[in-house]
């Protein structure tokens, strides 16, 4: 940072995103009550940007129209200036993107939002540049007209923030259930996979024709579709899409990790950021994947995405750090001159020079290194004549070609890749956002649970309880039951909203049916119970994305919307849904059915916007699986029975270990197991268990009945 310059408020903040706008000429200021004030007491309206640390445009925006100068002393003179981060602040975010799609038809970031004093939108856009160009108004056109509106036309300004605010919230309500009970069905499920089919590209995989998203929450419901109705199409979405994923350069196949999405519809370009959720996600999908195919392709890139997680965004204290940027500087020596993708991408004479001729030759053959660059989409113009690397052609492939065995090029393959990453080390690393939030977090305390039990790996198991007991440590507030949003620099800030309620709970129930240890299920029923008081709605059933008693909120979204991230309220319907089952608590599991009654009409008109959703709709209609271990946890009879568990995919069960505090927890377990401490497993289905079995083999034929 030029620390020559002079800061603005957001100097005191500890968001990644607002420190990297602390020195711009802009006097921008946080979102709090006292900026609020500010805005009514000098009577101008508010410019709202909303941006992360990771956003390419974000950063454009900054260096053309941030950085001005001139544009900046009319920012200050018309406005009062607002930057939040949407991961900071992803309650600020979700309102705002959602005027603003009902304003434009699309959104995205930076959010460019103009505000009346009361928080009222009235405009809005996403990057604007700082004169005409892209088909888009100047920056520098738009706030002199709307500071001309201000002052001249101030009711009509003032009207149309009512007006949008009022329409938003009949939009919102609209949206809802109004039909009282009606029974639900598997119609949806059917109505979503035919959706899904009709779109999807029998090409390249994914969906559609332009840029492609990872979007896990669509493959977790084709995997629980094809569990349920042997659909093979759905299985054979997954695992081709996942391959090809694999294969493109959205995948980093030097180091692991998936970045952000592609800019094509060959999985080739990438977009270079690299998100945290998006690791935690594809990990859990993968090993699912595995479970079902038993094909050991899935469980490798499970793996090699938790080492990148591992190497590159573990905090030493146990948490996970949010992202890494897709810019970085192509000139060590000019760190502040940054391209996308400069980390990652190289020209194939530089690869020649790093390998030498013959084993460039492979590799170069292996990746599809051309001379002229291979990035089929230059959104930027920066690429030139840099490369991807992608498979172009498999092992086998690149072996007929140069007339060598197939475990031979693999050999070479690994010896290139290990000296190409080496040169790649010594490159300006991307920016790192080391923000800790409990919702990313969540999941991937969930991915590596998972990848544990597969594994049995304790690396593993060490990374999830570590990450569980950090948010439990600095982000769970025991004194005043709130869990907090985010961590950073020492300071833990941010009531948290519905995500990190909801994903943190399913961690810590995932942790359990991991390690089978009480306290994180007692943990997991503790903070159920807060967010069941804070986020319920008591009337129409559902969950609001934040707390009922935020005020600085302008509208309370229950939000359905299965993206890049599951919806909030699609993960806690599942919560209540197995931790009724898990505990006979039927009032969860009541509240789990009128809370899927109140969105079904969502889930029939968007199939394909739930997805994740429709997994909780299907663990309700499927009769789950009530799995219960009993005998003493750290015995070899024991592991054995949890390993057969652990290596078959069963979407719609719970599991719990027998014992005196599980049988204080639901009396049912107790009635089951009684006092003998013999290890077995019950197998039940509403509460009717079959007999239990000790065999390993005999529980395997069970759980694999049709």
């Amino acid at each position: 940072m030029q620390t020559t310059k002079k800061s603005n408020s957001l100097i005191n903040e500890k968001s990644p995103y607002l420190l990297q706008h602390a020195y711009n000429p802009v006097n921008w200021h946080p979102w709090n009550e006292k900026t609020f004030a500010l805005a009514r007491d000098q009577d101008k309206p508010v410019f709202l940007s909303v941006g992360y640390s990771t956003c390419y445009w974000c950063h454009v925006m900054e260096r053309e129209v941030f950085e001005n100068e001139q544009i900046a002393g009319l920012m200050n003179e018309y406005f009062i200036n607002i930057k939040v981060d949407r991961e900071e602040r992803p309650d600020v975010d979700r309102v705002y993107m959602t005027a603003l799609q009902a304003m434009t038809g699309s959104g995205g970031w930076p959010m460019s939002m103009f505000l009346t004093p009361e928080l009222k939108p009235f405009y809005g856009a996403t990057y604007i540049p700082p004169k005409a160009k892209y088909g888009r108004a100047g920056f520098e056109d738009v706030i002199t007209q709307i500071n001309d509106a201000w002052k001249n036309r101030r009711e009509e300004v003032i009207s149309s923030g009512d007006k949008i605010v009022s329409k938003l919230q009949q939009l919102i309500d609209s949206r809802l259930g109004g039909n009282g009970h009606r029974k639900l069905t598997h119609d949806e499920l059917d109505n979503a996979f035919k959706s899904i089919v009709n779109i999807y590209d029998d090409e390249e995989g994914g969906f559609g024709k332009g840029n492609k998203f990872p979007r896990p929450v669509v493959y977790n419901f084709l995997l629980d579709y094809y569990y349920h109705k042997k659909e093979f199409k759905a299985l054979d979405i997954v695992t081709y899409t996942l391959k090809k994923m694999y294969e493109g350069g959205m995948y980093d196949h030097l180091e692991g990790g998936f970045h952000r999405y592609s800019v094509d519809h060959f999985w080739r370009v990438p977009h270079f950021e690299k998100m945290l959720y998006d690791q935690a996600q594809l990990i859990s999908t993968y090993i699912d994947t595995y479970l079902v195919t038993k094909n050991k392709f899935f469980l490798f890139v499970a793996e090699d995405t938790a080492e990148y997680v591992m190497n590159n965004l573990s905090d030493k204290n146990g948490g996970f750090y949010s992202a890494e940027d897709a810019e970085s500087a192509p000139d060590k020596n000019s760190p502040d001159v940054k391209e996308e993708g400069a980390f990652y991408l190289w020209e194939k004479n530089e690869i020649e020079k790093i390998l030498g001729k013959d084993n460039a030759e492979i590799f170069n053959f292996y990746f599809g290194i051309l001379s002229n660059g291979n990035t089929v989409n230059d959104p930027h113009e920066v690429f030139g004549n840099k490369n991807v690397l992608y498979i172009a052609n498999d092992i086998y492939e690149t072996a007929k070609q140069f007339e060598r065995m197939p475990e031979d090029i693999a050999v070479i393959i690994d010896e290139c890749r290990t000296k190409l990453l080496k040169v790649r080390s010594e490159r300006p690393r991307p920016h790192l956002d080391d923000k800790i939030l409990t919702s990313w977090n969540g999941l991937t305390v969930s991915a590596f649970a998972k990848l544990y039990r597969v594994t049995g790996e304790e690396k593993y198991l060490s990374k999830s309880v570590n990450a569980a007991e950090f948010i439990i440590d600095k982000l769970y507030d025991t004194k005043d039951k709130v869990l907090l949003h985010r961590f950073r620099d020492g300071e833990s800030r941010f009531s948290g909203t519905l995500e990190d309620y909801s994903f943190f709970i399913a961690a810590l129930t995932d942790l359990y049916e991991t390690v089978y240890e009480i306290k994180y299920l007692e943990l997991a029923l503790e903070l159920n119970e807060i967010l069941l008081d804070k986020f319920y709605d008591n009337d129409s059933a559902g969950f609001f994305d934040v707390m009922k008693s935020d005020k600085d909120i302008l509208l309370k979204t229950r939000d359905t919307y299965d993206g890049a991230e599951p919806a909030g309220n699609s993960i806690q319907i599942m919560n209540l849904l197995k931790l009724g089952f898990m505990t006979d608590n039927k009032d969860l599991i009541d509240k789990a059915e009128k809370s899927l009654n109140l969105f079904q009409d969502d889930l029939k008109r968007l199939p394909f916007s739930s997805p994740q959703m429709l997994c909780a709709l299907s663990f309700y209609l499927n009769s789950p699986k009530e799995i219960i271990l009993n005998g003493k946890s750290d015995s070899s009879e024991f592991k054995e029975l949890s390993g057969i568990l652990n290596n078959n995919f069963i979407p719609n069960s719970v599991r719990v270990h027998a014992g005196k505090k599980m049988s204080e927890i639901s009396p049912f377990i107790g009635k089951i197991t009684g006092e003998d401490s013999k290890t077995e497993v019950f197998l039940c289905e509403n509460y009717k268990c079959e007999l239990p079995v000790s065999d390993p083999e005999a529980l395997n034929e069970m759980l694999n009945k049709k």
